[in-house]
């Protein structure tokens, strides 16, 4: 389960943040978590929970995920589709030259503070 590593960075960045402008508490993170970013958001969720009650400033800190979908771009049709549908192969023209565009990241999008 690597989500509780990747929970404990989040944390650690929003910890920083919160010292660095003098915050009391952290009352909100919103977190765009990419639908192939291999994250099982039930998971991330559970070591979230966890992991908070042990910070200085998120103990009462509500996790707002926001799940960004995974588009990918076929360089021969120039078209883009939805990759959890389709896969690598485009569904317009059948070529396999894509890339993924969007869906792999996770990143604190906002913080919300008091």
């Amino acid at each position: 389960m690597h989500e509780l590593g990747i929970v404990v960075r989040v944390i650690d960045m929003v910890e920083e943040a919160a010292r660095k402008n003098g915050v009391s508490k952290v009352v909100r993170v919103d977190l765009e978590v990419g639908e192939v970013s291999t994250i099982v958001p039930s998971y991330f969720r559970d070591c979230f929970e966890w992991a908070k009650l042990r910070t200085e400033h998120m103990q009462e800190c509500e996790l707002n995920m926001i799940i960004v979908a995974g588009i990918s771009y076929c360089r021969d049709c120039k078209k883009t589709y939805r990759t959890t549908e389709y896969g690598k192969a485009c569904p317009v023209c059948g070529g396999h030259n894509t890339y993924l565009v969007t869906g792999r990241d996770v990143m604190v999008k906002d913080i919300q503070a008091v």
